[in-house]
């Protein structure tokens, strides 16, 4: 057994797992849910290596369209993905994303986890 946890990826992954359809959160407010305030790029790194595991079943259910920057825009980490990529599974999902790859974080924002969710997340 793993006395240490999950590494943060995992943790990054089980977070973003949780983000409801409809609704998105940021890099920033993942990291600071994790413990790390200062870890947003660490977050858009987890969410990047996703591009790395195309066929492994684990990392399939990881709805990584729903992480945007702290402005409510598709950003630059994620243009490895697409950026349009993103906003069309985005709009699919029901979320109004602007010409502009904007996203209005006042209808879409998602607060994220209770504190015995994250706890769970992170032993």
């Amino acid at each position: 057994m793993n006395d240490q946890g999950p590494n943060f990826y995992d943790q990054v992954y089980a977070v973003v797992r949780r983000i409801p359809r409809g609704k998105v959160t940021s890099y920033g407010r993942i990291a600071s849910m994790l413990g790390h305030p200062n870890a947003a790029r660490a977050v858009g790194y987890a969410l990047n290596a996703l591009k790395d595991k195309p066929d492994d079943p684990t990392f399939a259910p990881v709805p990584w369209q729903r992480v945007v920057n702290s402005q409510g825009r598709i950003s630059i980490v994620n243009r490895e993905h697409g950026a349009n990529v993103q906003a069309k599974i985005l709009r699919s999902e029901g979320v109004v994303v602007s010409e502009d790859l904007r996203i209005d974080l006042k209808v879409y924002l998602w607060e994220g986890l209770n504190l015995a969710e994250i706890e769970e997340i992170v032993k």
